[in-house]
């Protein structure tokens, strides 16, 4: 059995669980012609306590013997994996999955993994997950939920977690301690109302599942803003939150776009446009309005947020709000990375980034006969239907 020293310090047998013919550090500190601590400085990345010529006569050795760092050993050693933990509401939505590739892509060069859960915004499902990464040795987690509150993360961070939350902004009564990382939800929302109704549109729809999550509040409240900026009266009846299987209709998205949009329809005083949560209710607005015999855009304008990978995929190409996952991404595990090395400093990260507007085919100017019914004045359209125009905005 390994022998190990108190304060972590590992004893005769660096290597936990070594197969019989398997290097071991001894091996390398013969070969390389130095000490087994001038080994374990290369192994923990303290090079600045070496030579080049040194390390480079241990990394030479390492090759040669074809020698393997056990990992657990090495966690015993630092305190932590270097790994982060990363919660997402539901995989089912095609932009977490890109938000996870993003991850790993910024932590990758960083020399760190990325251990990814779904969670369905369950906060029971959420404490077994960060529980089982504890157990694993993870102390960095990207929490994705977009809660209203965050109370609850109080505890982890008792625990020396260093929990980063994504999707959401910091609010007053939060901890301070917490670090965020978002885009700007209320902006976007903002945007995405505004490009409607420049194009003329007076009964503009807002779409969505249970409106229960801090990035769909700032959505809607985005929307509600520019309609009030428009002079345009807000009508609760144009907003559809129905109910889902699950809590918040994540995994379901696409089906709840269908219902919703029909539902928006089936008023006397339908809708001409309709601004999506998130571009999975979006697609799942073109079923619904195709089954009600109408089309898309020349009928009813729909637009999403995200910018996920079907948004050019799909007829008519469809307008969104686009998120810069990379950037918010690299932030994030930056940050993460900078706590674990115990380099991050004591001010936190506040980082809210400005969406995109991206102006696709479908969106177009509202329909001859879809004049408002309430006497106001339709402002002049400045803009026409471009072919998959891209329009940034700071």
């Amino acid at each position: 059995m390994p022998r190990i020293k108190r304060g972590g310090q590992l004893g005769d047998v660096p290597m936990v669980g070594r197969r019989p013919g398997q290097a071991t550090i001894t091996d390398v500190a013969k070969l390389a012609g130095v000490s087994r601590s001038t080994v374990s400085n290369v192994l923990n990345d303290r090079h600045k306590r070496l030579s080049a010529a040194t390390a480079a006569r241990v990394q030479k050795a390492f090759r040669e013997l074809g020698f393997v760092p056990d990992e657990a050993a090495r966690q015993l050693r630092r305190g932590h994996a270097k790994t982060i933990g990363l919660l997402v509401p539901s995989v089912a939505n095609p932009f977490w999955g890109e938000f996870v590739r993003a991850t790993e892509e910024a932590a990758r060069p960083l020399g760190h993994s990325v251990l990814a859960a779904s969670t369905d915004r369950d906060a029971a499902r959420e404490k077994s997950y960060i529980e089982a990464m504890h157990s694993q040795g993870i102390r960095a987690i990207i929490f994705g939920s977009s809660p209203v509150s965050i109370g609850r993360l109080s505890a982890l961070v008792e625990r020396n977690l260093h929990v980063l939350v994504f999707d959401r902004r910091f609010q007053n009564g939060d901890l301070n301690a917490l670090d965020c990382v978002t885009v700007d939800n209320r902006l976007g929302g903002r945007l995405a109302t505004e490009a409607l109704v420049h194009l003329g549109h007076r009964r503009i729809g807002f779409l969505s599942g249970p409106i229960k999550t801090a990035s769909r509040r700032d959505r809607f409240a985005g929307y509600k803003q520019a309609l009030r900026m428009a002079g345009i009266e807000f009508d609760p009846l144009r907003v559809w939150d129905g109910p889902a299987k699950s809590a918040y209709g994540d995994p379901e998205a696409g089906e709840l776009g269908r219902v919703g949009a029909r539902a928006l329809l089936e008023n006397g005083d339908h809708v001409t446009a309709i601004v999506a949560v998130n571009d999975m209710y979006a697609l799942g607005a073109y079923a619904g309005i195709r089954s009600f015999g109408l089309a898309v855009p020349d009928e009813v304008s729909v637009i999403g947020f995200d910018d996920i990978a079907l948004t050019t995929l799909v007829e008519p190409p469809l307008s969104t709000i686009r998120q810069p996952v990379g950037d918010m991404a690299e932030i994030a595990v930056k940050r993460l990375v900078a706590c674990l090395a115990g380099t991050a400093g004591d001010q936190p990260v506040r980082a809210v980034l400005a969406p995109v507007l991206v102006l696709r085919c479908s969106t177009a100017p509202v329909a001859l006969g879809a004049a408002p019914v309430d006497g106001s004045k339709v402002p002049p359209i400045g803009i026409s239907r471009p072919p998959r125009q891209r329009v940034g905005h700071a």
